[in-house]
């Protein structure tokens, strides 16, 4: 029997769970934990393993709490091919205990070698090598460069977030620019839109096709929701880039639905923030930046309403 629609599939995942927050797994040679940080020039190969469990003690903690979570494919792949084997690993577990995977490896290219991405990453239960629900994508090749991850969307129920607006300080350098009346944000969030709508289960759901729009630009966040009404949004720059929980849930609607907030080193380095050092642990610092997040999530959104 075939799965329910990614955009459907993270609708009741949000609703389930009653936050849209999305717990980044960047993982961190210098600030794990000091129980589980090998020795300065440990082999890859232990690197590699530490960060595997690191990932998974965070998902152990999270999975009752929050939808979805992001492995940061790029500190795995700095690590060669034990790192990628224990990023596949992880976004394996995180499946296993029923969470959805964004896969952030921002992928693109064209033709047949955008096939081959897409069919690395996106396919959970073994429909794929890694097995995420949805990945992360760079538009700037063009529409055609996105065809090949849209279709495998199609044929595996997946989804992907394409980068509309960035949460970088440079992100206007290409972002911002003009093409004629639009910038090319909003070319691009048009081009989102359309797509969605066509993934859509009904004129009124959420899309399998997402889009990137960050939390330190919260003016272009509101009017984004509006050009992209079918979006699922995913929102980085929350808390250490500076992204406040009133900013961001401009992006949702009034549900609470159609965003998911990411926060990375908030959450699995909390450890390090000296409001959770009296935690008994680093995954009890974990779980009390997560469950202040969602409140802080839910209090942002009742105000927006109060104010309405």
């Amino acid at each position: 029997m075939q799965q329910p629609l990614f955009g459907d599939r993270l609708t009741h995942a949000v609703l389930a769970k009653q936050n849209g927050v999305c717990v980044g797994l960047d993982p961190r040679w210098e600030q794990l934990p000091a129980g589980l940080r090998p020795s300065e020039g440990s082999s890859l190969e232990a690197v590699a393993s530490a960060f595997e469990k690191f990932c998974i003690e965070i998902i152990d903690v999270v999975h009752p709490l929050v939808p979805i979570v992001k492995p940061q494919s790029a500190f795995f792949e700095e690590l060669g091919p034990s790192g990628v084997g224990a990023l596949a690993r992880v976004c394996q577990y995180a499946s296993s205990k029923g969470l959805l995977v964004i896969m952030d490896a921002k992928r693109n290219d064209i033709g047949t070698t955008a096939t081959a991405y897409a069919k690395a990453y996106l396919g959970n239960h073994g429909q794929s090598p890694f097995g995420a629900d949805s990945l992360t994508v760079s538009p700037y090749l063009g529409s055609d460069s996105l065809e090949p991850f849209i279709n495998r969307c199609n044929q595996v129920q997946g989804g992907i977030f394409v980068l509309v607006k960035t949460s970088n300080p440079g992100s206007g350098f290409m972002q911002d620019l003009r093409c004629g009346e639009q910038t090319i944000a909003e070319r691009v969030a048009d081009y989102v839109q359309s797509e969605s709508l066509r993934t859509a289960s009904s004129s009124n759901a959420y899309g399998s096709i997402g889009a990137v729009v960050g939390a330190t630009y919260p003016d272009q966040l509101r009017e984004m929701r509006q050009r992209m009404p079918n979006v699922w949004i995913l929102i980085p720059g929350y808390g250490a880039q500076g992204g406040a929980a009133a900013d961001v849930v401009a992006g949702m609607d009034h549900q609470g639905l159609g965003a998911i907030v990411n926060s990375s080193r908030g959450i699995i380095f909390a450890h390090e923030n000296p409001k959770y050092q009296q935690a008994s642990s680093w995954q009890a610092a974990v779980e009390m930046s997560t469950r202040d997040m969602i409140a802080a999530l839910r209090d942002a959104l009742a105000q927006r309403h109060e104010v309405r």
